[in-house]
């Protein structure tokens, strides 16, 4: 093939991948702000054009074109691989990126599961809360007389000397049984969706019960104040969290289901691979809010306006945060565990 015709036929392309080096391959994060306005060559294409034009400048040096256009291949040769074979963001970076940007936009991705999953887990508890407001004696159908007495004495308004919302330990015992308790409950409820869904609706039901009923017969008894000053802060991150766990395993289940035109493996696969990297927002979530009812919900002492202005904060920043991370991020397809990879 003649030099200009090879240079007639190429042009476009080497075109658009200049100028997405110039205008995507600068700067990462001015890069995805930016994206919906760009229209021009789409990022996960770059590694194809980026072989091809290798393939391309090795042709021209074959049948020995002229510098004009060696030289440029050469140039755009260079600052493609420059980007694409740069060294990655520490590993720190990455996962700080993925929980600020990619689990928020995996929660968003899976709406209808975690939408489900969220009325399965809170309209039991609303339901039973208010059950027992009218009808105390139904907190004795759900807990033997033994575990309503220990309730009581945990939240105890006559003893403010106590720690509330516990019996003993030192905070440092007890952040390590709220980890361990808190992921407990998480990973059973997202593993209990292999039972076709069934069990992760059967497990958010019933810890929407169990919640609502101990929240009502303290409320009933007239124990309420100490245990909403207690719950009042980590109850943002932990029961969004459970929701999310919840939603994580409905989905594997609807996969194991319903697979729709993909082979069955090859769904529950999928429904495994999202269902995992959302259960390690969960678990991130659920170490933070053990943390913060070791250490702060347990404060008797604090004025409940305070403990109540916190609580506020937190489901602000947890609803704020999943609704608007990761908002100018790649697309979910593209890179699901916002990782990184093209800008």
């Amino acid at each position: 093939m003649r030099q200009e015709h090879f240079i007639k036929r190429h042009q476009t392309e080497w075109n658009a991948f200049e100028q997405w080096l110039d205008a995507r391959g600068q700067q990462v994060k001015k890069a995805r702000m930016s994206r919906r306005q760009w229209h021009g060559l789409a990022d996960h294409e770059m590694p194809a054009r980026y072989r091809r034009l290798c393939q391309q400048l090795a042709l021209a040096r074959r049948r020995g074109y002229s510098p004009l256009v060696t030289d440029r291949l050469q140039q755009l040769m260079q600052r493609g691989h420059g980007l694409l074979y740069r060294t990655p963001p520490p590993r720190w970076r990455r996962a700080v990126e993925f929980l600020m940007a990619g689990f928020p936009r995996l929660v968003r991705a899976e709406r209808g599961c975690m939408a489900a999953s969220a009325l399965l887990f809170w309209l039991p508890l609303v339901v039973v809360f208010v059950a027992i407001q009218l009808t105390p004696e139904l907190s004795a159908s759900l807990f033997d007389p033994a575990q309503l007495m220990q309730f009581e004495a945990m939240y105890d308004p006559d003893d403010p000397l106590r720690k509330l919302g516990r019996d003993n330990g030192t905070d440092v015992a007890m952040f390590g049984f709220y980890v361990w308790n808190n992921v407990s409950i998480g990973f059973r409820t997202f593993a209990s969706g292999l039972l076709a869904g069934i069990g992760a609706v059967v497990v958010l039901i019933v810890n929407g019960i169990m919640a609502g009923g101990v929240a009502g017969h303290l409320q009933a008894v007239g124990h309420g104040d100490p245990f909403w000053r207690f719950v009042a802060a980590h109850s943002a991150p932990e029961l969004t969290a459970i929701v999310i766990a919840g939603g994580a395993g409905l989905r594997l289940g609807l996969n194991l289901v319903a697979p729709g035109q993909r082979r069955r493996i090859d769904a529950l696969v999928d429904g495994g691979r999202r269902g995992a990297l959302l259960c390690l927002g969960v678990l991130a979530m659920l170490v933070f809010a053990a943390f913060v009812e070791a250490f702060w919900s347990s404060i008797a002492w604090m004025p409940a306006w305070i403990k109540y202005s916190v609580g506020a904060a937190l489901w602000t920043l947890t609803l704020l945060w999943l609704w608007r991370g990761g908002r100018n991020h790649a697309s979910i397809d593209d890179d699901p565990a916002g990782f990184g990879g093209a800008p």
